[in-house]
């Protein structure tokens, strides 16, 4: 039987129609990105069963322009293991047409976790000033930003506020109870929070001439 290899990807994909990043039971109307991730992984005909441990998780409708995880790849006798370059190039045609791309692919040590190995995470939230609904919103944002209010916020204050999120703080009252609670720590620690103005894409050219 031939070795399995274990490989770390770096995916991107449209969390619109999704219902998170994680794994849903299959006999639900709306799937998680691992599942489509998986069923790609299926249709490389591994003799393993196969399993994508990721290493951050995303809500329904949240998009990620880089997560990454883990998974093992192993081969019919006599094959020798995928080279990331070739791993990446089947794995997008397989997802086709859904909006979910892998970037790159590594080899790395079979005791490699995607989970524990990620030194941080980087967030980005949007926010729209000058209307009250996403109907309001160009078509090309709607799914990317969160409308909250037709007034400008202001940023100064909110800056000096979201210092106070800076370090390390118990964030037990704002976690969901399951079975992995107690081997996780509700202590995290805030690096870094940037509050700054943005653009629209609809903005960057003009069309209406």
């Amino acid at each position: 039987m031939a070795a399995k290899a274990r490989y770390l990807i770096f995916f991107q994909y449209c969390g619109t129609r999704y219902s998170g990043v994680m794994k849903s039971p299959s006999h639900q109307p709306i799937l998680g990105v691992q599942n489509y991730l998986e069923n790609a992984v299926q249709k490389l005909r591994p003799v393993n069963e196969v399993n994508i441990s990721i290493s951050s998780r995303t809500d329904s409708g949240v998009h990620a322009l880089c997560n990454s995880a883990h998974l093992d790849i192993q081969r019919k006798e006599g094959k020798p293991p995928f080279s990331a370059e070739l791993l990446v190039e089947a794995l997008n045609f397989h997802l086709k047409p859904e909006p979910i791309s892998v970037i790159k692919a590594f080899r790395v040590a079979d005791n490699f976790n995607a989970r524990f190995r990620a030194l941080s995470r980087t967030y980005v939230y949007r926010l729209v000033t000058g209307c009250w609904h996403r109907s309001q919103l160009p078509v090309f944002e709607r799914n990317l930003c969160w409308p909250v209010c037709n007034i400008p916020l202001n940023t100064d204050i909110m800056k000096e506020a979201a210092q106070i999120l800076l370090g390390t703080h118990d964030f037990s009252t704002f976690r969901s109870l399951n079975s992995e609670t107690p081997f996780k720590s509700p202590l995290k620690t805030l690096l870094q929070v940037d509050i700054i103005p943005g653009f629209s894409i609809s903005l960057q050219q003009d069309f209406h001439r």
